[in-house]
């Protein structure tokens, strides 16, 4: 793990954050101390449409119960 100050960071933040997107962590030190770290993000998974396909019945669109409603009239 490279620890870089941040003159440097703001010099270079491209090619840190290449580096960063490759897997490396990066520690970014102001007056010589840690101050943040640069990491790469997990991967987004990709939406799989379908997935809970069927789980929503048809009672879920039916009336609610005349008692239902009155309680959310009050």
């Amino acid at each position: 793990m490279q620890v870089v100050n941040v003159h440097e960071a703001k010099t270079n933040f491209s090619r840190l954050l290449s580096r960063a997107h490759t897997g490396e962590e990066i520690i970014i030190a102001k007056a010589g101390k840690p101050y943040a770290k640069l990491v790469p993000l997990a991967q987004v998974k990709k939406r799989r449409p379908g997935l809970v396909k069927g789980a929503v019945t048809d009672s879920f669109f039916e009336p609610l119960p005349e008692t239902e409603l009155l309680a959310w009239e009050k």
